[in-house]
């Protein structure tokens, strides 16, 4: 009996992802509460020696002989992120990631992102995906896992630091957690982005009652319940990352940091939990970058690592979302608890998605069917 040889994959465009429901925010905070539950057990593969790599980046010299590579500007990178995940999703992926800030100047993303979804048994495509918003959607869902466990279920107040894309999606994902919210506070830089990020909170969630924008991080953690520090800029000087002081923290406040960010000396102690989104993902980098590791991963996490390093802080300091998500370790445990999560992005986040989407796709017929081969010239 003959095997079929043929192989062909979708592909998914920016707007086909839309009506995939790339946006569908309550559901991309399940797709990934479900993947912590697998990382928990070790149902999963990422790159590196530990497994748990973030992926392999390409570094470029401040001085070439060669006047056409490119140059380490700021979020200039190139870097492949591939995963395995097991469970109900049972597939590999890569994202390919592209970025450089000067696209803003052409009117472009910062970053230009692509997912291949491949089969586990053949590596043969199934999906070829656009991906930033798989990418926006995984990272600012993660908050909303966070908030799920961490926050107090009655929480009204969400303080947003950076009104962009992150900015958008974390607060999508903390109001899918946490419905009563009804104020929100923000604080960017440019008018523009401010405008942008209030015209879409006025659309998008007419239960925000109360839109304030505000002048100083203070101002922004200060009074509220949940907190989100989302904004981009230079890495390389910890002390100029947006940083949260302990004396601005009411009680009970949820802290989701996934993009640069630092703290003052009262939040290394005690009364505030520190949780990891994954911790082999910081083992990962600790082991992979110079010492201290802030200075190239600018996430609290790398922070937390760094004090651990320097014996501040023990590892039994620091906790793990996914065995929280699993039921291994507690959630919000009072209501007066201070916590802070650290959200490093990883590339089993974009494989959980992106399944669920490609399945989308198959079941409602999205996408454009692209052939490989009928036969493979070479075998």
């Amino acid at each position: 009996m003959s095997v079929s040889t043929k192989i062909d994959f979708i592909y998914l465009s920016e707007p086909d992802m839309v009506r995939a429901g790339v946006t569908d925010m309550p559901a991309c905070v399940d797709a990934m509460e479900e993947m912590f539950a697998l990382l928990s057990r070790g149902d999963y593969r990422m790159a590196g020696t530990n497994n748990s790599s973030h992926g392999s980046l390409i570094l470029f010299p401040e001085n070439s002989p060669f006047p056409n590579m490119p140059k380490p500007t700021v979020d200039r990178r190139f870097m492949a992120m591939p995963a395995y995940l097991g469970g109900n999703f049972g597939t590999v992926g890569v994202k390919w990631y592209g970025s450089n800030i000067e696209n803003r100047e052409r009117g472009l993303p910062r970053s230009i992102l692509m997912f291949i979804l491949t089969d586990t048994d053949t590596g043969a495509p199934l999906a070829l995906m656009s991906a930033n918003l798989l990418s926006a959607y995984r990272t600012g869902a993660i908050p909303g896992v966070g908030a799920r466990h961490l926050a107090r279920q009655d929480s009204r107040v969400a303080g947003i630091l950076g009104p962009g894309v992150m900015g958008k999606t974390s607060l999508s994902a903390f109001i899918a957690a946490c419905p009563g919210i009804d104020t929100v506070k923000v604080k960017g830089r440019g008018r523009k982005n401010l405008e942008n990020f209030l015209e879409w909170v006025r659309e998008t969630y007419p239960q925000v009652t109360t839109i304030r924008e505000v002048e100083t991080n203070e101002e922004l953690v200060r009074g509220s319940d949940v907190v989100a520090y989302c904004s981009s800029g230079a890495t390389g000087d910890p002390s100029a990352y947006p940083h949260v002081e302990r004396d601005w923290i009411s009680p009970g406040t949820f802290l989701a940091m996934p993009a640069l960010g630092n703290f003052d000396k009262g939040v290394e102690g005690p009364e505030v939990r520190k949780v990891l989104d994954y911790t082999g993902l910081y083992e990962a980098w600790f082991d992979e970058v110079p010492k201290p590791t802030h200075n190239s991963i600018p996430v609290v996490g790398m922070r937390f690592m760094d004090l651990v390093d320097e014996g501040r802080l023990t590892m039994d300091d620091l906790e793990d979302l996914s065995d929280i998500v699993a039921g291994i370790a507690p959630g919000r445990r009072n209501d007066e608890e201070i916590i802070m999560l650290s959200v490093g992005g990883m590339p089993v986040e974009d494989v959980a998605w992106g399944t669920v989407l490609y399945r989308n796709a198959i079941e409602k017929g999205i996408g454009v069917k692209l052939n490989l081969w009928d036969t493979p010239v070479l075998r």
